[in-house]
């Protein structure tokens, strides 16, 4: 009997087309930081309602992950992409169409669902098509794009905001979204997600390996820690060193900018160093480059910052670009969403946790415990080395 056979998604096609789609999707979600201003000033806010609004958004997104995961297993990733985006236009349309505070809670929210779509099942496509060592490069690609959005759409906003005013300007991404729905439909290939031939062949292969996958999840979750820690602490660090808020600002920048960088050299670096190497360099020197930071003076510690950018955000991309190697074709988009929501959480509790700690002993002292959190992923990715064994 002849079974039918997919075609294989275009590589190239389906990382540019993904990449955009990222890099829409991140810019939605931060260009709501210069959003929110506005919305205070519009509606006399207090900054208790604006981290409100900012839960709505962020918790539709952690909420909706998982479940758009396993829709597009059974729908298509295509489709459930295209329909997530055209949600965030649905959603950013009603808030400046309305312009009351409930249109903008309701759009916040239905964007944010919306917005859950996108990382899981554009990693999936990614993934799907390359093959083996490549995915790991391509995903570093992928993870980079979203950082290009972070810089450009919030830009663009504030612009747009500046010279039509805030509804105006949510109605002009809405349109984006649309255009952005669209090139997804029209470029994009239905890809299957659940193959059942792919299971037994994977399951032949000894792919699937649970253990593997959730030591590389704890190694995600000590990874975000680490990152959204430092973060905080980094504005009073250098206020503490004599920075003004300009120069505050631009250490942000700096930092940021290397994390874009970390993105996308360290999937490469992966690929060819491999996955226990490549961790155990980057976690080692956000160590000791966030330690560092403290005794230095504030033109050296600005110097130093990319340095710190670029590793602190460049495990991501190797740990990504990893969870193919460890889950078999048909798991992998509830794979990607279950991580991307561990870290979503991370992301959330980690400020409070890192505040907390900052509050009871001081900024240097929490900020050593911050960086040497870091430590705590090596032992872990060494007891990985078993798992790249066997593949």
């Amino acid at each position: 009997m002849t079974v039918a056979v997919a075609p294989a998604p275009s590589p190239r096609r389906t990382l540019t087309v993904c990449g955009g789609i990222h890099a829409l999707h991140d810019g939605f979600t931060d260009l709501l930081n210069v959003l929110y201003p506005l919305l205070q000033a519009q509606f006399g806010l207090t900054y208790a309602a604006i981290g409100a609004l900012k839960s709505v958004y962020s918790g539709a997104m952690a909420v909706g992950q998982i479940p758009s995961g396993k829709l597009a297993v059974r729908f298509g990733g295509v489709g459930v992409l295209a329909l997530g985006t055209t949600l965030v236009a649905v959603g950013y349309g009603l808030a400046g169409l309305g312009g009351s505070l409930y249109a903008v809670v309701v759009g916040l929210l239905l964007a944010g669902l919306g917005g859950s779509t996108q990382h899981p099942i554009g990693s999936s496509l990614v993934s799907a098509a390359h093959s083996g060592l490549r995915s790991r490069t391509a995903l570093g690609t992928y993870n980079f794009s979203g950082d290009v959005g972070k810089v450009a759409l919030p830009a663009l906003f504030a612009v747009l905001a500046a010279s039509l005013g805030w509804r105006q300007a949510l109605i002009v991404v809405a349109a984006l979204a649309v255009a952005g729905a669209g090139v997804i439909l029209a470029t994009l290939k239905p890809v299957p997600l659940h193959d059942k031939g792919n299971q037994a062949r994977a399951a032949a292969a000894g792919q699937d390996r649970p253990w593997a996958y959730w030591l590389l999840f704890a190694i995600h979750i000590a990874d975000d820690l680490v990152r959204t820690g430092f973060l905080i602490f980094l504005p009073f660090l250098l206020r503490d060193k004599g920075a003004d808020v300009p120069t505050i600002g631009l250490g942000l920048s700096l930092t940021f900018a290397g994390g874009a960088a970390g993105k996308l050299v360290m999937g490469w670096v992966g690929e060819k160093l491999g996955v226990v190497p490549s961790v155990i360099l980057t976690e080692t020197a956000t160590t000791l480059l966030i330690l560092a930071l403290l005794p230095l003076s504030l033109p050296v510690a600005l110097a130093v910052l990319p340095a710190v950018g670029l590793m602190l955000n460049g495990t991501s991309s190797v740990l990504y670009g990893t969870i193919p190697e460890f889950v078999s074709p048909e798991k992998r988009t509830h794979a990607f969403a279950v991580f991307y929501t561990g870290g979503s959480v991370a992301g959330a509790t980690g400020p409070l946790l890192s505040g907390l700690l900052g509050d009871a002993v001081g900024l240097p002292i929490a900020l050593s415990a911050v960086a040497c959190i870091a430590l705590t992923t090596v032992p872990m990715v060494w007891a990985l080395r078993p798992a790249f064994r066997s593949t």
